[in-house]
């Protein structure tokens, strides 16, 4: 058998190549090629579950080729009907236009647009928003029957629950958008999901039917876990986004240290750039030394690195070792700081007005019952008899309820923790 070209060969050993024409090869062997891959813009932030073809589009790079990033700005006031049960819910266009704008700029985190070969992004909406309906059923709808569309798994999975024209049509507009890049942007080369097989067939029936040309698809397994259970849910059930401000750096993080054992060698393959020896490497330490998790912490490293910024993937790491690593408080950044307050029950300290106590001390039963970690003082109090609480990595007793200024971390911060996983920041003024 052959050897494939870049990058066919790569997603190959990374397990992200399931399907691909057969002129494929030997078009990326004879010269550059464009391809793209479309994002929909249904959510104002793309989510783990996209970076398999967003990675896609990084290895096509990698080889030498041009990635073209496609915003579905126009398509996206459809809905594609490929992997789903039921009909999605319209938006409207502002909306629309304000999602395909913050997925630009989540996208160039990944490609390089700079150079003759550099990336573009696109959105369909620049064509599509000014497409005459006579006009598209003259020039597209005429080169497909309905026995073919109603061939397509995207279509036939829907039949009997029903599908309504808007989204039957989705298949012919994915089909434009092939037809005009190509001749906008020479692409003949579209990327996707396995489930968007059709669609993209579609698009080369109408590329060979209206100018004789050879396009050619690509896709990649749909992922799930181990366990059967859709890949990208957090442990609550939500998605796991690319926005910080929906999912945070650090919870992004924890996200990928949560992998398990037998889908982070998978993981490391689809979703980091790390060379086929250190993979087979991490590989070899998950199975010999699992408790360590050398796989996960180098997953979560590479994953958040790149979608947050290296400043922002150390923060994660740093707290990340705090709260489940043991890791000593006294060295914490502000960064780490800032971090923790959005994570664990923050209070800003208030003295009780109630109880005689020097103002220059803190009293570690006030901090519980502010923080929520003890019902009441008389509670508290318990718990530091028991030995049950431990102050900037100190293990309190029932004297060293008042704490002084010397024990505070930087910025007067006392980190309160109750057992071995209950944590509280609080903050003293």
């Amino acid at each position: 058998m052959a050897t494939l070209p870049a990058p066919l060969a790569d997603l190959g050993w990374r397990e992200l190549l399931f399907q691909h024409t057969e002129g494929l090869p030997a078009a990326l062997v004879a010269g550059t090629v464009s391809g793209y891959c479309g994002f929909d813009p249904t959510a104002s932030s793309l989510h783990v579950g996209n970076l398999v073809p967003v990675m896609g589009l990084v290895h096509l790079q990698r080889a030498g080729h041009r990635p073209i990033a496609l915003v579905g700005g126009g398509t996206g006031m459809i809905g594609d009907p490929s992997g789903r049960s039921s009909e999605r819910s319209l938006q409207d266009l502002d909306t629309i236009n304000a999602n395909a704008e913050a997925i630009r700029g989540q996208l160039a985190r990944f490609l390089d647009f700079e150079g003759p070969r550099g990336a573009r992004l696109v959105n369909n909406a620049d064509w599509l928003g000014g497409l005459s309906l006579l006009d598209f059923l003259r020039d597209t709808g005429k080169h497909f029957s309905v026995n073919y569309m109603l061939a397509k798994d995207s279509v036939k999975s829907r039949l009997e629950g029903g599908i309504s024209f808007t989204e039957f049509s989705y298949m012919l507009l994915q089909a434009f958008d092939f037809l005009e890049l190509h001749r906008r942007e020479g692409v003949t080369l579209q990327l996707g999901g396995s489930d968007q097989w059709g669609n993209i067939t579609a698009g080369l029936e109408l590329i060979r039917r209206t100018t004789g040309a050879e396009a050619h698809a690509l896709t990649f397994p749909l992922i799930t876990n181990a366990d059967g259970t859709k890949f990208g849910k957090s442990t609550g059930g939500g998605s796991v986004w690319l926005d910080p401000a929906r999912t945070s750096p650090y919870r992004f993080y924890q996200f990928w240290m949560g992998a398990d054992d037998r889908d982070v060698s998978r993981h490391l393959r689809f979703f980091t750039l790390l060379p086929q020896t250190e993979v087979e490497a991490l590989d070899l330490a998950v199975r010999t030394a699992p408790e360590r998790r050398e796989a996960q912490r180098a997953l979560a490293q590479e994953v958040t690195t790149r979608v947050h910024g290296a400043e922002a993937a150390r923060v994660a790491r740093e707290v990340s070792a705090l709260l489940f690593e043991k890791a000593e408080p006294q060295g914490l950044s502000d960064g780490a700081l800032a971090a923790l307050r959005a994570e664990i029950p923050f209070a800003t300290y208030v003295p009780p007005a109630d109880l005689a106590v020097d103002p220059a001390m803190v009293d570690v039963c006030e901090c519980l019952t502010q923080l929520g970690l003890a019902a009441s003082r008389g509670a508290a109090k318990r718990l530091l008899e028991q030995g049950g609480i431990s102050v900037n990595g100190a293990k309190l007793g029932a004297a060293d309820r008042l704490v002084g200024s010397e024990r505070m971390l930087r910025g007067r911060h006392l980190l309160v923790r109750k057992g071995q996983r209950e944590f509280g920041l609080v903050a003293v003024p």
